[in-house]
Order: C-alpha cells, then sequence, then structure tokens
C-alpha cells in the first residue's frame, strides 16, 4: 500500500479531545501532560479541584489547552457532567483514557461493604459509564474514537498480599476492554488498555518504600519504573497509527512477573 508513510508511526493528536479521569496526580497526571504535548485538547477530570486547576495552568504555560473539571469517578451524573464540560469546551471528547482507580489493602474478609461498592464504583462501574457515555456520543457524531483503560500486571497474577479485589476489578476491566472493542468495532471506536506492573506514583510510594525503596534489589530489573516509561504505549494506543489495534491488553512491568522465575 501506499497510502501511508514509512515508517507509519504518528502520534500528532492535533484536533483531538481528550478527557483523563484520575488527573489530579500520578499516571493521570502524566498523561494528560503527554496527551497535551502531541497537541490534544485535554480534559482534566478528578476530584480534587485545586490540583487540576494547577496541572491546567501547566499545560497552558507549555502552549496546551486544557480545562480542569471535578468529577466523582462513583457519581454517573458527575461522570456525564464532565463529558458535557469537555464537549462544550472543546468539541466531542474522541480520546478518553479511564485512569482513575482505588487500591484497596485489605484481605477481603475484612472489608466493610463500603469500601467493597467504592472499589468496584471506582474502578469498574465508573469506567463502565464514562466507556459508554464516551461511545454514545460518538456514534451519534459518525466519529471514530480511542479508549485506554488502565487495568493491572494484578489482572496476570495475585500473590495473596492483600488486594483480592482491586485484582478482580483490574482483570474485570481487561474484560471491559476486549468486549467493548467487539461491541464498537463497526463505529471504528478502538478500546485498548494498559496493564502496568508497579511505577512510581502516588498510589505505589509507599509500597515499594515498604519493600525495600528504589533502587530496588528484589526486582530482576533492580529498579521501581516511571511513568514517563509508559508515555510511548499511550500515544501508540491514541495516535493514528493504531487504527488497526482494538481489543489490545499491553502488559508493562519492565520484568517484574519475572521475579519468582530468577
Amino acid at each position: 500500500m501506499t497510502d501511508f508513510p514509512l515508517p507509519n508511526d504518528s502520534t500528532d493528536l492535533s484536533g483531538h479531545v481528550a478527557l483523563v479521569t484520575g488527573a489530579s496526580s500520578g499516571l493521570g497526571a502524566r498523561f494528560a501532560r503527554v496527551l497535551a504535548a502531541k497537541g490534544a485538547k485535554v480534559a482534566l477530570c478528578a476530584r480534587r479541584k485545586d490540583r487540576l486547576e494547577a496541572l491546567a495552568d501547566e499545560i497552558r504555560g507549555a502552549g496546551g489547552e486544557a480545562i480542569a473539571v471535578q468529577m466523582d469517578a462513583t457519581d454517573a451524573d458527575s461522570m456525564i457532567a464532565a463529558v458535557d464540560a469537555a464537549e462544550g469546551a472543546f468539541g466531542i471528547v474522541d480520546i478518553l483514557v479511564n485512569n482513575a482507580g482505588m487500591p484497596d489493602a485489605q484481605r477481603a474478609h475484612k472489608m466493610s461493604l463500603d469500601l467493597v461498592d467504592n472499589v468496584i464504583g471506582v474502578n469498574l462501574r465508573g469506567p463502565w459509564v464514562l466507556s459508554c457515555e464516551v461511545a454514545r456520543r460518538l456514534i451519534a457524531a459518525k466519529k471514530p474514537g480511542r479508549m485506554v483503560n488502565i487495568s493491572s500486571v494484578a489482572h496476570y497474577r495475585y500473590d495473596g498480599g492483600g488486594a483480592a479485589l482491586y485484582a478482580v476489578t483490574k482483570t474485570a476491566i481487561a474484560r471491559m476492554t476486549e468486549a467493548l472493542s467487539v461491541e464498537w468495532a463497526h463505529y471504528n471506536i478502538n478500546v485498548n488498555a494498559i496493564a502496568p506492573g508497579m511505577f512510581v506514583s502516588e498510589m505505589t510510594d509507599g509500597m515499594f518504600e515498604r519493600m525495600g525503596g528504589n533502587p530496588a534489589p528484589h526486582l530482576p530489573r533492580k529498579r521501581v519504573p516511571v511513568p514517563a516509561q509508559m508515555d510511548s504505549t499511550l500515544l501508540y494506543l491514541v495516535g493514528p497509527s493504531s487504527e488497526c489495534v482494538t481489543g489490545a491488553v499491553i502488559r508493562i512491568d519492565d520484568g517484574q512477573s519475572a521475579r519468582t522465575r530468577m
């Protein structure tokens, strides 16, 4: 074929509108910065409005476009309102990054029902509701779209450390990715997932410090990777070069899964 450049590797996101959940810190903030740096207009969504405003100011200061949208990932009305706000500011959302997540560090039989409901609500129900809302609008507008869900290596392996429900929800996210990719393939909406291992972030800081810090001699590569090392995968999945990729779950764990075979 001669319709594509050589190599076909563009990550230009000019003209696209992205919505990133959990954007007030950690991986979500990094994802938002990366998308904005590549030309996307970005709606930053999370509960902590002050942090979102600071990030939006940073992105605008660097020449990008962003708005801060306070959103509760357990409240469907709040999520729909966030999509409304993004669309009102920039146009139809055609890139969705379902990053918001809630860890649990308790044994399954010790979890309160409220905690069970919150973990399932943030980690699974929220991404489902938001994905369907964005897809509904893309389908009505007859526009293609890209969705990236953040799963976890906990989808592939759980060692009994006290996060069983988290692992279950991240497996559900991987399966949701596969199922919705089939549901919406006809509408040119690609749905993929990233399954990170342990990365440096607010969520994992305390965890890897308890495990020996960074450098990390207990890991195969003696390090805990940083969010920047996920940039290329994110940009591939939301960029034009991956138009034929849908339903994929890409594990990024820096070889951490190999630790028991050393």
